[in-house]
């Protein structure tokens, strides 16, 4: 939960595109899908869609352990 993921893929029937930086704020389906929020530059969510894994990636924002390979799937 609140993990900072981007979009692996151009959603254009929901108007998002590959790059897009979202938070998940709920997980579904016992983890086989996510719940992300996109926001404006105010902070004010624009859209709320269910993605499944491969449609989002964890983004980190400091240097990984030595070794640190992330788990595939996982979010």
């Amino acid at each position: 939960m609140l993990n900072v993921v981007a979009l692996t893929a151009d959603l254009p029937r929901y108007n998002v595109w590959r790059g897009q930086v979202g938070t998940i704020v709920e997980t579904l389906a016992n983890g086989t899908a996510f719940e992300v929020e996109f926001s404006d530059r105010n902070g004010r969510t624009h859209k709320s869609l269910g993605l499944r894994p491969e449609q989002i990636m964890v983004l980190h924002f400091q240097p990984a352990s030595p070794g640190f390979k992330p788990e595939r799937g996982t979010a």
